[in-house]
């Protein structure tokens, strides 16, 4: 198997590439993505032999959170429960490269979910390529970051995203990045927010 590789313009990504990757996810692929946090890797919400994929590549286990890249609030609204001061508080930082871990709705298939807490990731990434992927698609992508077994960083140079994955993938999504680090990521399933890791989004407003 031999990715198919796909140049997005940044600002203004070619429709007629949209759709065609947009096919081959809704067909059970894989791709990496570049978003406001480096390359990520995604697939259709409902694929299960994706995420296991995906979880092959990255050698994560049950316990690790996988998120769903959202286009806008109402369809994050849709897979996690939301309270009002946690609506605030991801309205204030969003979008950009921040990660929000929260209880996941029925939307969410049971497979995606942290399996003790019934929990998952929810971001929106300020990142044009992303959210017009997410938008093509037309439902938040089952997503983490492009974090290779004993790396500290996710991979941000589509070359390397080619060399080092091309094999095991079925789309890579050639277009620039917006930060080398991976998101911030904010634990919130209980009142108070917990960031449980700094990356790229500032965390001073917890000060």
């Amino acid at each position: 198997m031999s990715a198919k590789i796909f140049e997005l313009h940044p600002e203004n990504p070619q429709a007629r590439s949209l759709r065609q990757i947009v096919e081959i996810i809704q067909d059970g692929g894989i791709m990496a993505y570049p978003t406001d946090s480096g390359y990520a890797l995604g697939c259709a919400l409902a694929n299960g032999a994706g995420l296991e994929r995906i979880r092959k590549i990255r050698q994560l286990d049950d316990k690790h959170h996988f998120t769903l890249v959202c286009h806008d609030f109402s369809q994050l609204g849709q897979l996690v429960m939301v309270s009002n001061s946690q609506y605030r508080l991801i309205k204030s930082l969003t979008p950009g490269p921040y990660t929000f871990i929260l209880k996941g709705t029925k939307e969410v298939p049971r497979a995606t979910l942290n399996k003790k807490k019934h929990t998952v990731g929810v971001r929106i990434p300020a990142h044009k390529v992303a959210l017009s992927l997410v938008e093509a698609l037309g439902e938040a992508i089952l997503s983490c970051t492009l974090l290779l077994p004993g790396d500290t960083e996710p991979l941000s140079d589509p070359v390397e995203v080619i060399a080092k994955l091309g094999h095991l993938l079925d789309v890579i999504v050639d277009s620039p990045i917006g930060s080398d680090q991976a998101t911030t990521v904010i634990n919130m399933e209980d009142d108070v927010p917990i960031v449980t890791r700094e990356g790229a989004g500032p965390v001073d407003f917890l000060e």
